[in-house]
């Protein structure tokens, strides 16, 4: 730690520390410069005799006479020229030896953990070349000098911290010859703060990482070997610890714990590979999908059995010397072609068929829903669960988490206030006298067509995708029109407006993300803007498109902005045919949604200037008035 070396007395008795700083000791004969910045040093240097107060000017070729070599690797020993002053006499240029700090791991060469100033040469890139511009660089010669334009780095200084440090000025000589001109001086912090001295010198440099070695090898593979990098062992060290085991109630993000350990489900660790060693954290939601390799003839595995995650014992609190079985509640089974059924509450274990090819039973994926209560108690958890066939050695596992309070109704909301992107836009139907009626699916509010592989309109009728909050969408598909009849227009126009609208297509959308029914000045009507004309005699007119197009706009503080939508409009565009065309067609039918930010640019907002009350004494003019 740095320790105070100066006091000072100010009037009164107060005491002044000045902390810290590291380096070599600077030269013996320099002046001391008070200046806050470097720039103001090069102004302090002459004292008018053209010599310089705080070290002497050198002015010599460039090759031979730089004060320092830049730091290489290996760090060979650098020489540094002391500053000449006034009444001194130049001697021959003396050798240190920078210091190598011992503490560090020397698996490689690596610089000094103290540099002088004089060595350094921040700009010198090139190796055995000259760096244009760059005056401290020693493969510079004077020829190279004679298209330099300035030099890049001016000034070479120590650490600004420091309350003495070495600071070197090049500059370019204005004769004939180009020549290099150096000046060191020492720069004098007037900071009270400033560090004086250091007793720990590995702390001025960054550590050094250990590189393997023969003796370390087998001990960092152990380590780092792995895919978790042991944090199954620190996990388990921290959840099964007594102090965790004896809380009162669960806090969020708190592992869940069970009878011997922890709640653990499969999920991702850097890469899309399941580790069966992941905490479920209480309140934590979570939707984890992740691959593992198995071998499909050995694929009654635990990780693919149903007993693995539904044969838990799971602890109301942590401190509870009872348990909560998991409740199950439904099983779905698929099969390899796509076929689904539901499949009875029992025990399903793996089973490879030997002449399908397939392995049946398998743990696909499953929904856990914890119930807790205000006190940060567990009361129930219920889960689903879906098993199905697998045909190849990968089999991908999707879990999701969930968390119910107790006694209440939960109500996934599209954001708090504004809305999120991505999450559904809310939207509902107003009828006279009423508030706004919802529907319970909340990603069947506002839908649009949902294109199929085979582009049939018909077939996929009922078939919808949600509109998502900014997100611009467009979906088709083609319609096969047969004349036939005279009620053909009229069949036609009422199949095509299902298709684009869906059985109950909104007439009113929430400004907000967490808008509530009963609040009606938080919804908007969908403008429509119906293109269709008066009917034409022969002439069948039927939809083809229809658009949304979805104005919103940022509200709210600057620092914390809400998305607010302020304008939904309609359009559904018609195409002509003549009646007496016969035969079977194909028309396109589109449906499309667009999202514009009408924000206006916010404008910062001044308080007004105070206003100046000036009032002069009665005899200030005194005694000329």
């Amino acid at each position: 730690m740095p320790v105070c070396t100066r006091f000072a007395v100010l009037l009164a008795v107060a005491a002044v520390c000045r902390v810290a700083a590291v380096g070599t000791e600077g030269p013996d004969v320099t002046g001391h410069l008070f200046a806050d910045n470097i720039t103001e040093a090069g102004g302090l240097l002459d004292d008018g005799t053209g010599q310089g107060n705080a070290g002497a000017a050198t002015s010599e070729p460039l090759p031979g006479e730089y004060t320092g070599s830049p730091p290489v690797a290996g760090t060979p020993p650098v020489s540094s020229e002391p500053p000449v002053g006034p009444g001194t006499t130049a001697g021959p240029p003396a050798t240190t030896e920078a210091p190598v700090s011992t503490e560090l791991p020397q698996f490689r060469s690596i610089p000094p953990l103290v540099i002088p100033v004089g060595s350094l040469c921040v700009c010198d890139l090139l190796v055995a070349e000259c760096d244009v511009n760059c005056c401290c660089d020693a493969d510079c010669s004077a020829a190279d000098f004679s298209v330099f334009s300035e030099c890049s780095i001016p000034v070479v200084t120590g650490d600004s911290q420091q309350c003495n440090r070495e600071a070197v000025l090049y500059s370019i000589s204005t004769s004939k010859v180009p020549q290099r001109v150096t000046h060191t001086v020492e720069v004098v912090n007037p900071n009270i703060f400033c560090i004086q001295a250091t007793n720990y010198l590995p702390a001025w440099s960054f550590i050094t990482p250990n590189e393997p070695t023969e003796a370390s090898f087998e001990g960092l593979l152990q380590e780092f070997g792995g895919m978790n990098f042991n944090s199954e062992s620190d996990m388990r060290s921290t959840v099964g610890s007594a102090e965790a085991r004896m809380a009162s109630r669960y806090e969020y993000g708190s592992p869940i714990l069970t009878r011997d350990s922890y709640l653990k489900l499969p999920s991702p660790l850097g890469t899309s590979e399941c580790t069966d060693s992941n905490p479920v954290g209480f309140l934590k939601s979570q939707d984890l999908t992740c691959s593992r390799t198995v071998q499909i003839e050995n694929c009654s595995i635990p990780v693919l059995t149903l007993g693995t995650y539904t044969n838990i014992d799971v602890l109301p609190v942590p401190s509870s010397e009872n348990t909560i079985n998991v409740t199950l509640q439904a099983i779905t089974i698929t099969s390899v072609d796509g076929a689904v059924f539901r499949g009875n509450l029992s025990d399903y274990i793996p089973s490879y068929d030997i002449t399908m090819g397939v392995c049946n039973n398998v743990v696909l994926g499953g929904s856990y829903t914890f119930s807790y209560t205000d006190k940060g108690e567990i009361t129930s958890i219920a889960a689903l669960f879906i098993l199905g066939a697998i045909d190849k050695n990968t089999v991908q596992q999707n879990f999701q988490i969930h968390f119910i309070e107790n006694s209440t109704a939960p109500t996934p909301l599209s954001g708090n206030p504004g809305y999120v992107f991505g999450l559904p836009v809310v939207a509902g139907f107003r009828l006279s006298q009423s508030g706004i009626i919802q529907s319970t699916n909340r990603l069947g509010q506002l839908t649009l067509l949902k294109s199929s592989n085979d582009q049939n309109c018909l077939a996929e009728e009922g078939s919808r995708t949600p509109v998502l909050f900014g997100y611009n969408m467009l979906s088709g598909c083609r319609l096969r029109l047969n004349y036939t009849g005279a009620n053909f227009c009229k069949l036609a126009r009422s199949a095509i407006l299902n298709v684009l609208q869906g059985q109950q297509f909104p007439n009113h959308v929430a400004q907000f993300g967490n808008s509530q029914p009963q609040n009606i000045l938080d919804w908007l009507p969908i403008n429509i803007l119906n293109t269709e004309q008066p009917e034409v005699q022969a002439v069948c007119r039927i939809p083809i498109s229809l658009n949304l197009e979805v104005k919103w706009t940022k509200f709210g503080s600057l620092v914390n902005t809400q998305a607010q939508i302020v304008n939904v409009e309609q359009n559904i565009a018609y195409a002509s045919f003549p009646n007496n065309l016969e035969g079977m067609r194909f028309i396109q039918i589109s449906s499309s949604v667009t999202f514009l930010d009408v924000s206006q640019p916010a404008s910062p907002g001044y308080k007004a200037q105070p206003t100046i009350d000036a009032k002069l004494p009665f005899d200030f003019f005194h005694p000329f008035l």
